[in-house]
């Protein structure tokens, strides 16, 4: 069985509206499950595919910081 993780949480999330999104997000970061780690890099990789460069830079330096602390 060949499974794809990236499409299928993309297919769970398409559509869904911003509060939706938001939802999704917080609720993983909440839960602190580490099986919905894969579903918010899937997230991240489709941020950052679609930033401009100065929102990637910034999203490098939010990064650096936090993991500053």
């Amino acid at each position: 069985m060949n499974f794809n993780l990236r499409n299928a949480v993309i297919h769970n999330v398409s559509g869904n509206s911003q509060d939706e999104l938001r939802d999704t997000i917080v609720d993983a970061i909440q839960n602190g499950e580490e099986k919905m780690l894969p579903g918010l890099g899937v997230l991240f990789e489709v941020i950052w595919q679609n930033a401009s460069e100065d929102e990637r830079l910034e999203m490098l330096q939010t990064l650096e910081s936090g993991l500053k602390q």
